[in-house]
């Protein structure tokens, strides 16, 4: 992966991206496909394993099995993620030293549905505990027919930090 340019933003602290992590309630995802380039936004669940310099990240996301989403993973499993928060205008003293402050995570993975039963309870669950973690989890055998449950290894990824002084 490309360094940072400024690299002074740059998050390596494990707690504070597994912080930006359950932060954040959306991760956008861009995709390609026959018609181009496309972003969709998704709620996710995650497992994040630090370990070193080799950070191990995993999104769990669902949706519907058929469509333009499900179709450009199944022909290009490669996606990019981003995920951000912790959003505030900065204020400055002319027009253009106005900015934003945010924490972020930015990075590249490949997508890939899951099929067994078990991989898919377990994914969907990481989902409910990080979006509704006091919800009581029951997962019917038709709604995990008709639900497609995809898992994301993030390959490379960077946290990002713009503070507000």
């Amino acid at each position: 992966m490309r360094p940072m340019r400024l690299f002074k933003r740059e998050i390596k602290d494990e707690e504070i991206l597994r912080e930006i992590l359950e932060e954040c309630d959306v991760v956008r995802l861009g995709c390609c496909d026959g018609e181009g380039m496309f972003i969709v936004p998704v709620n996710y669940g995650y497992e994040f394993e630090p370990d070193g310099e080799q950070k191990k990240l995993k999104l769990y996301i669902h949706g519907a099995k058929e469509g333009r989403k499900a179709e450009a993973f199944a022909k290009d499993p490669s996606v990019a993620v981003e995920m951000d928060c912790r959003h505030e205008v900065i204020t400055g003293d002319y027009t253009c030293s106005y900015s934003y402050a945010y924490r972020s995570i930015m990075g590249n993975g490949m997508i890939h549905l899951l099929t067994e039963k078990e991989e898919q309870i377990h994914a969907l669950t990481k989902i409910m505990e990080h979006m509704a973690p006091e919800a009581e989890i029951d997962f019917r055998p038709e709604m995990l027919e008709r639900t497609a449950v995809f898992c994301i290894d993030v390959e490379d990824f960077t946290g990002k930090e713009r503070k507000k002084k």
